[in-house]
């Protein structure tokens, strides 16, 4: 089993900035907790404040999978529904 490297990029709504923020920040304890989770780390662009940045690691793809279905993620998409601009999420494979 490998393990998987998530990036994921969260633009929020130019009035929906702290919201996101808020948002994103209440993921980062209870997805640390989880089974598989490697690494969980929020990050927010310096020059843009509305870009924030998951880069995330997992045991595997079926763990991350376990996690995108968890209720606190589920909690996440209600709270922040049409205050996010764009998302974008690559899953990668470390190759050196």
């Amino acid at each position: 089993m490998s393990k998987l490297t998530i990036v994921a990029n969260v633009h929020a709504n130019p009035d929906k900035i702290e919201l996101i923020k808020a948002e994103c920040e209440k993921l980062v304890p209870i997805t640390r907790a989880e089974k598989g989770c490697i690494e969980y780390a929020l990050h927010r662009d310096n020059e843009n404040p509305a870009h924030f940045m998951f880069f995330e690691i997992w045991e595997s793809r079926e763990l991350w999978q376990t996690h995108m279905n968890a209720p606190h993620l589920a909690a996440y998409m209600e709270a922040t529904e049409g205050a996010v601009a764009d998302f974008t999420l690559n899953e990668m494979s470390q190759i050196s």
